[in-house]
C-alpha cells in the first residue's frame, strides 16, 4: 500500500447519491447523481423515492468517479461507506454496495459517521484538521456543536438543535414565502435583495440560562410563518426578501455566536463549519468577521464539499487508512441513529455479539 491510501467513498444517507476518490488528502474524483428534483413536489425528501434513486445511480455514479480518478478498482486501498446516521433505506443501499465491492475486490471496508465525514472533508481543502478543532455542522437534518480531538475516534459533541436544524427551517422558511424546494439556496439568494435589520425575529436559546450550545429554531419558523401570515390577513404584501434577510440574520447569528463562545470556553483556536447549511453566504460572512474578532481560525470548504457528497466519505476512509484504524466486518448494517461518538463501525464478533444479546 501507499503511504498516501487511496480510498472509495460511498454516501447515500438522504437524497444524493454521492461517490468520492480521494489519495489521502487529495481530491481525485467527487461525482453525484442527485433525485432532488424527484422530491420537489412533495415539499421534502421523499425516504422510498430516495432508495429508488441510489439503486439506478449507485454502479454508474461509481464507474464515473473511477473514469474522472483514472483508477481502476483494483488500485483502491479500501471501500468506506456512510453507516448511519440517515435515511435507514437509503443507507442500506449505499451499505450493501460497499459490501459487495469491498467482498469482490477483496479490500478493507470502513462504515463511518456521516457527521463526522462532514468534519473530516475540510483536510481535502486545508489540510490535516489541527487537534483539536471545533466543528459547527448545520443541514437539513443536524444542528451541532462538535469538539473533535482525534477525527477517527474522539469526537466528541458539545450542543445540538432540540427541535428543527437550522437545515430544516430554512425549507420551512421558504415554503411560506412561495421559494420552493430545497430552501436553503433560494433563501440565501432572496436575502441578498432585503435588509436584515427589517424585522427583529426571536433567537432561540440565546437567553442567560439557557443550554449554551445547543439550537432551537422551531420557535423563529414559527414567528416568520405568523408575521407573514399577518401580513396577508391584513391584506398587506410581504416583504419576501426583507422577510428571507431577517430570518437568515437570525439563523447565522446563533450559530456563529455559539460556535465562537464553544471555542473561547473550551480553549480551541480552530473552528470548522460543514453541513449544507455551510454553504449559505451570510454564515459564511458572519463566521469570518466573529472569527477573526476572537482571534479565532476558521474553516470552511468550499460549498460543494459542503452538501452530501462522496468525497467526505473517502476523506474519512482515508485517514482511517493512514492511521491503522480496525476495518468494519460484513456484517456491518445501516444505523439510521448512530451516534457522532462512533467515528466508525469497527469489526466485531457477529457471533460473540448475538450471543452475549441472548444472554
Amino acid at each position: 500500500m501507499a503511504d498516501e491510501p487511496l480510498v472509495l467513498g460511498i454516501e447515500t444517507s438522504c437524497d444524493e447519491t454521492g461517490v468520492g476518490i480521494v489519495r489521502g488528502t487529495t481530491l481525485l474524483a467527487d461525482a453525484v447523481a442527485s433525485s432532488v428534483n424527484d422530491h420537489a413536489r412533495f415539499g421534502g425528501v421523499v425516504p422510498e423515492i430516495a432508495s429508488r434513486a441510489h439503486l439506478e445511480a449507485m454502479v454508474p455514479t461509481i464507474q464515473r468517479a473511477l473514469d474522472t480518478a483514472g483508477v481502476k478498482a483494483s488500485d483502491l486501498d479500501g471501500i468506506a461507506v456512510t453507516a448511519g446516521p440517515g435515511l435507514a433505506g437509503a443507507l442500506l443501499v449505499g451499505v450493501s454496495a460497499a459490501k459487495a465491492y469491498a467482498w469482490a475486490l477483496d479490500k478493507p471496508l470502513y462504515g463511518v459517521n456521516h457527521l463526522a465525514s462532514h468534519i473530516c472533508v475540510d483536510q481535502l481543502e486545508h489540510g490535516r484538521l489541527p487537534e483539536p478543532t471545533m466543528a459547527l455542522l448545520v443541514s437539513g437534518g443536524h444542528s451541532s456543536l462538535l469538539l473533535s480531538g482525534d477525527i477517527t475516534s474522539d469526537v466528541r459533541p458539545l450542543g445540538a438543535t432540540i427541535d428543527d436544524a437550522a437545515g430544516e427551517a430554512f425549507d420551512k422558511v421558504a415554503r411560506v414565502l412561495g421559494l420552493g424546494f430545497p430552501g436553503g439556496p433560494v433563501v440565501d439568494r432572496m436575502a441578498r435583495e432585503g435588509d436584515g435589520k427589517a424585522i427583529a425575529f426571536p433567537r432561540g436559546l440565546n437567553n442567560a440560562g439557557d443550554p449554551a450550545y445547543d439550537f432551537s429554531f422551531s420557535g423563529l419558523k414559527t414567528a416568520v410563518a405568523r408575521w407573514v401570515e399577518a401580513k396577508r390577513r391584513a391584506g398587506e404584501p410581504v416583504p419576501v426578501a426583507d422577510v428571507a434577510a431577517s430570518f437568515q440574520e437570525a439563523v447565522t447569528d446563533v450559530l456563529t455566536r455559539k460556535a465562537v463562545r464553544a471555542c473561547k470556553d473550551n480553549d480551541v483556536d480552530h473552528l470548522m463549519i460543514g453541513g449544507g447549511v455551510a454553504a449559505n453566504s451570510r454564515l459564511r460572512e458572519m463566521a469570518q468577521q466573529r472569527c477573526d474578532k476572537a482571534g479565532i481560525v476558521l474553516r470552511v470548504p468550499r460549498p460543494g464539499l459542503c452538501t452530501d457528497n462522496g468525497a467526505m466519505v473517502a476523506a474519512l476512509g482515508a485517514e482511517m487508512v493512514w492511521r491503522d484504524r480496525t476495518p468494519s466486518s460484513f456484517d456491518l448494517s445501516a444505523d439510521s441513529s448512530l451516534p457522532v461518538t462512533e467515528t466508525h463501525v469497527p469489526h466485531t464478533d457477529f457471533h460473540a455479539h448475538a450471543h452475549e444479546a441472548l444472554k
